[in-house]
């Protein structure tokens, strides 16, 4: 009974996670129409943000309960599977093959923080002033981004029809898709560290895999959303976005709150793949090359293969 309730949590916290994200997000983007922010600036900030709220309250509750495997996990397993999962699962949906150029900037810094958390978990702990300084870049970079993006248009009526609602339903959503992010949250975090104890999986496991692809969700249904449509510079404007927050903020902010212990693990095997899929997916943007259907292909069997070791290691 035990077990199946362990399922049930983490089913109950994936369910509250997507519903939560879904409805965050799309409170938040008729918010900035009605603020009329630049488009840059919703889609890296908004965006960014929404989709990568699942990952913020998964790592700040896991590591608040002392589950720091987990709350490290849940990042450096979410930016690897954003990279191959998702990119590959979209773009064998619609191939990756032109976008604007303008995203050179944000894949430079997709780099610079993958680099970053390297260094960092090659000591004990991500303490609370490597927090504030992921933060603050994380800071310097968005008014970088609005600085670039002001006086630009503003999103076009055509992408935001369906998300012209009145105050008082984006109140509705904001405050409701807050509310279901930190209930899935909370059974997610659980659900998922019982059943590690369970079946005798470590919690780094778990977070890497179960929780990673859990808090995913926004950016897999964005994703696909976008795919469907043809939208390549939503593809990977939605992954590269999310990458950077998931270091620079989430862990930051996770840091500040309660510092993270690191297994040695993550240092010497997780991150640097980490790092790996993310200069190789940065190749593919900086060079023009893209993501075709074989890539994609290719890119989700190293997912599968990377998700076989971690369970055997």
């Amino acid at each position: 009974m035990g077990v199946l309730l362990d399922y049930l949590l983490i089913i109950g916290g994936l369910v509250g996670l997507y519903f939560g994200a879904e409805w965050l997000l799309r409170g938040s983007i008729a918010l900035a129409y009605k603020l009329a922010i630049p488009t840059l600036l919703v889609s890296l900030v908004i965006v960014g943000f929404g989709t990568s709220m699942p990952e913020l309250l998964v790592s700040v509750r896991a590591a608040m309960a002392g589950s720091s495997d987990i709350a490290l996990g849940n990042v450096v397993g979410s930016n690897s599977a954003n990279i191959l999962l998702i990119i590959g699962a979209c773009a064998l949906i619609f191939p990756i093959a032109s976008w604007d150029k303008g995203v050179k900037r944000d894949t430079y810094v997709m780099i610079a923080a993958a680099v970053l958390l390297l260094g960092l978990v090659q000591f004990n702990q991500i303490g609370r002033f490597a927090g504030l300084i992921m933060v603050a870049l994380l800071l310097a970079y968005v008014g970088y981004s609005y600085l670039q993006g002001r006086g630009k248009a503003v999103m076009a009526d055509e992408d935001v029809k369906h998300e012209q609602l009145s105050r008082g339903v984006t109140a509705l959503l904001i405050l409701g898709g807050l509310a279901t992010l930190f209930v899935g949250a909370e059974l997610l975090v659980r659900g998922a560290t019982s059943l590690a104890r369970d079946f005798g999986i470590s919690e780094a496991v778990i977070g890497l895999t179960v929780v990673a692809i859990g808090t995913s969700l926004p950016e897999l249904a964005t994703g696909v959303m976008s795919a469907l449509r043809k939208h390549s510079d939503i593809m990977i404007g939605n992954i590269v976005g999310s990458n950077i927050f998931n270091v620079l903020f989430i862990l930051g902010v996770t840091s500040i709150i309660q510092p993270i212990t690191v297994d040695p693990r993550f240092g010497s095997f997780d991150v640097p793949v980490m790092l790996a899929v993310t200069l190789a997916f940065a190749a593919l943007l900086l060079t023009h090359v893209g993501v075709r259907r074989l890539v994609a292909g290719g890119k989700v069997a190293v997912y599968g293969a990377y998700t076989f070791m971690l369970v055997q290691i």
